[in-house]
């Protein structure tokens, strides 16, 4: 048993525009180097556009498209003996929105073209349709946990 302190959860603020823990927590998520300025800008442009393209509340469809990539299983690898097995794990909640996020943005860096708020509205909006390669990446990992189940251990 582990004598370390448990460490406290941070709360999240909420984002002074939107009042969204979820658009600050992709601020977050967007940030490089430690230029937080333009990680805002970034990501209220990209509602912005989206508010502009599709006259609805941008966080609701930010949230729609979260909730779309969202995956429902994780797999962690698991010691049991010598051997190391891959055991498909329920993700929580939290933890499934934060891969959500960081699946929407790195397909959003990894897209072809130009500056990232085209590629970010792009990909946000993809994953709102069900569509991109963050949906993509969540229903792989069903898969993968389908195969992990047959396999004998």
């Amino acid at each position: 048993m582990s004598r370390r302190k448990k460490s406290k959860k941070r709360i999240i603020l909420q984002d002074p525009i939107y009042n969204s823990v979820l658009v600050n927590m992709m601020i977050n998520k967007i940030l490089l180097d430690g230029k937080k300025s333009i990680a805002q800008n970034i990501l209220y442009e990209v509602l912005k556009n989206i508010k502009i393209s599709l006259n609805q509340d941008p966080i609701e469809i930010l949230k729609k498209a979260v909730t779309n990539a969202t995956p429902i299983v994780e797999i962690k690898s698991r010691r049991i003996g010598g051997a190391t097995y891959q055991v498909p794990i329920e993700v929580k909640k939290e933890r499934g929105n934060s891969l959500a996020l960081k699946f929407i943005i790195k397909s959003a860096r990894n897209r072809p073209g130009k500056g990232m708020i085209s590629k970010l509205e792009n990909e946000i909006m993809d994953a709102y349709n069900n569509t991109g390669t963050s949906v993509k990446k969540k229903r792989k990992s069903i898969k993968w946990q389908m195969q992990i189940k047959l396999l004998p251990h």
